[in-house]
């Protein structure tokens, strides 16, 4: 009698599958081909390529403010606290005590690709899914990876990852780091002697272990760190932060099917803000944030039992909660502080969540819930002076707590040949971040005073679309709308000079604002994206048109009916790529519209058109050299508009050359 060998063990360091429900929401991806030929090896530039996409600052995450990277999709921008959710294996990444996302934290070069899910509403992956979620995925293969590249600017960057058997699983290592000596942030015509170029040193590593634990069941097991240093050209404007994350995982792909997930997430920011004088001649520190420490720890837990055919049930729970205080010193006079701060609190969400999606013949129909309870607690702000001790404020905020829903409704429904259409409608919300609800700051000469008495918020939104695929063609085309209430917004409420409560004194070139609920931003507008694929070759282009609008009442009427900052009408991208036998090569032209850099309107960032390139040919079978160039005509592309009317730009040409061990 011939042995009947066991079943084979399968290893997938994924999630659980794909819903029912994604199929009636827009998804777009970044798969590994499009990562491997992309001209940036930055995450956040990798996103800039999805219509719709929008970071708060077009800088990158090399020469803008760690604090300024926020994400959101639909213009729902004008913050820089994320409005997307941002997960990676089911982890949420923004930080714990700001929102934003340390982009430096991610290797591309480490993940199978990325999701977008655009549209709020998504009951599975927690609150804070007001624009879409953008989900990361890890790789967790064999095998092994490296490249080592030069670039302008004494540029240098190296990455590389092994995958092998180990333990019974599969362990892999990655790492990365990255040096640039950078370039001047400020223009050519309105720079002076205190501008400088703009140096980054980054580096990131990851450990990842995935096992089978018996029958169906998957042991996921990750433990990541990463530090990005860098300065913002001018004397005194160092930043450094740095980060460790650590998560478990079990996956059981059964009948029963159910994911089980805890994590703890560690940050600390180091923030130099600097005052240029009058020609920007000189630079002197203006505030100094020496240390702010965050912590994040959540969990999530997803079941998904055996339904009638064509139905699908998902039930779970989830809760994080987050911590963090900001601790500086203020208020320099000849170089040294006169002041001390500590600002900060603890916040709390948990949820339980339901969804249920069904095929109606040839219709899917999809509908969840979920409810969470949040709560602010532990808030304080105090200051008091250095030379003698005195406490000028010690504000204790009593604490706070409610409930919001989540709610997302959708149908997807097949029409003539290979025409299908899809609508939703969704409820969503985001909790106000620590450092909005705690933490004044100072941005060059403007200053911001916190807002302990901030709401959630919330939005309700509704989109249709139709969706063409045959063979090789893709053909997307949505219209959305969009209703984000109590937005949180930096509300300009005077000018220096002056002083004004809650940050002080204000020089006669900076404005004062106070974070504040307005009554809501209203979004409308259109999607669309084509693909062709046909064997090596493959093209993609996608563009968002969107009326964006202030609704606002009470202190900030001013802003009714005025476009929310940081937000363009339209983003356009189109690339070509070609893959064969080792070779590639691929380009890509990128347009982002005019946008406001304030909230007045008065500042314009004019649109640009950015065009990257990368090819790369065999050396041998397994060693490749790789040629990127990001912004080939080095257009200007304008980051922000600065008190002294000095204009900020984002990344100009910058050419690669390397070597890739496939």
């Amino acid at each position: 009698m011939q042995a009947i060998a066991p079943p084979a063990i399968v290893i997938t360091g994924q999630a659980l599958p794909e819903t029912k429900a994604e199929r009636v929401y827009k998804v777009e991806r970044i798969d590994r081909r499009q990562i491997d030929q992309a001209a940036s090896h930055e995450i956040d530039q990798l996103l800039k390529g999805v219509p719709g996409v929008q970071l708060f600052r077009r800088s990158d995450a090399h020469s803008g403010h760690p604090t300024s990277q926020g994400v959101t999709l639909r213009a729902l921008g004008g913050n820089a606290s994320s409005r997307a959710l941002l997960i990676l294996d089911g982890v949420p990444q923004s930080d714990p005590f700001g929102g934003w996302v340390n982009w430096p934290a991610y290797d591309p070069g480490d993940l199978t690709g990325v999701r977008i899910v655009r549209g709020g509403g998504s009951v599975a992956n927690g609150p804070g899914a007001l624009a879409g979620t953008i989900e990361m995925a890890s790789r967790s293969e064999t095998g092994a990876a490296a490249e080592l590249d030069a670039g302008s600017r004494n540029s240098f960057e190296a990455n590389g990852r092994l995958g092998a058997l180990a333990g019974g699983g599969v362990l892999s290592l990655s790492a990365r780091g990255e040096r640039s000596d950078g370039f001047t942030p400020v223009t050519e015509g309105t720079r002076g002697p205190a501008d400088e170029a703009a140096a980054y040193r980054e580096w990131s590593s990851r450990g990842r272990w995935i096992a089978p634990l018996g029958g169906s069941t998957e042991l996921q097991v990750n433990l990541s760190a990463f530090h990005d240093w860098r300065t913002r050209g001018t004397d005194f404007t160092q930043n450094r932060t740095n980060g460790t994350d650590a998560s478990v995982r079990l996956v059981n792909r059964g009948d029963w099917q159910w994911s089980a997930l805890a994590y703890w997430q560690w940050r600390n920011l180091m923030s130099s803000f600097a005052s240029v004088s009058p020609g920007r001649l000189t630079a002197a520190r203006a505030s100094l944030q020496y240390s702010v420490p965050s912590h994040g720890i959540g969990g999530s837990l997803e079941l998904r039992p055996p339904m009638p055919r064509g139905i699908e049930l998902r039930i779970g729970a989830d809760a994080r909660r987050t911590e963090g205080e900001s601790r500086e010193l203020f208020s320099y006079v000849a170089g040294e502080p006169t002041r001390r701060r500590r600002a900060g609190g603890d916040s709390w969400t948990t949820g339980l969540f339901t969804e249920v999606s069904a095929d109606v013949g040839a219709i899917t129909l999809t509908g969840g819930a979920r409810l969470d309870h949040w709560r602010i607690a532990g808030g304080h702000l105090f200051e008091k002076l250095i030379a003698d001790g005195s406490i000028l404020r010690d504000e204790q905020h009593a604490a706070r707590d409610g409930w919001l829903p989540t709610a997302r409704l959708g149908i997807r429904a097949p029409l003539a040949g290979a025409v299908s259409f899809r609508s939703a409608a969704y409820l969503g919300w985001r909790m106000p971040t620590l450092n909005e609800l705690f933490r004044p700051f100072r941005a060059g000469a403007d200053a911001t005073a916190a807002n302990a008495d901030l709401d959630p918020e919330r939005l309700a939104g509704a989109e249709a679309g139709f969706d063409y695929r045959h063979g090789a063609i893709g053909l997307s085309l949505t219209a959305f709308a969009n209703r984000l209430k109590n937005a949180i917004a930096n509300v300009t409420l005077g000018h220096g000079p002056g002083v004004f409560p809650g940050v002080g004194f204000v020089g006669a070139t900076g404005a004062y604002s106070q974070r504040r609920n307005v009554r809501a931003v209203d979004v409308r507008g259109i999607e669309a994206s084509a693909e062709w694929n046909d064997g090596p070759w493959n093209i993609r282009a996608g563009a968002s048109l969107t009326h964006a609008r202030m609704d606002a009442s009470g202190s900030a009427a001013f802003l009714d009916g005025l476009r929310p900052a940081q937000t363009p009408r339209f983003s356009g991208s189109l690339s070509m790529s070609w893959e064969k036998a080792g070779k590639g090569a691929s380009v890509q032209l990128r347009r982002v519209g005019s946008q406001f850099d304030d909230d007045l309107n008065s500042d314009i960032l004019t649109g640009a058109t950015t065009l990257d390139a990368f090819a790369s040919w065999p050396l041998s079978k397994r060693l490749q050299v790789v040629a990127r160039g990001e912004n080939l005509t080095n257009a200007l592309v304008m980051a922000g508009i600065n008190g002294d009317r000095s204009v900020e730009r984002a990344t100009p040409r910058m050419l690669w050359i390397g070597l890739r061990l496939r």
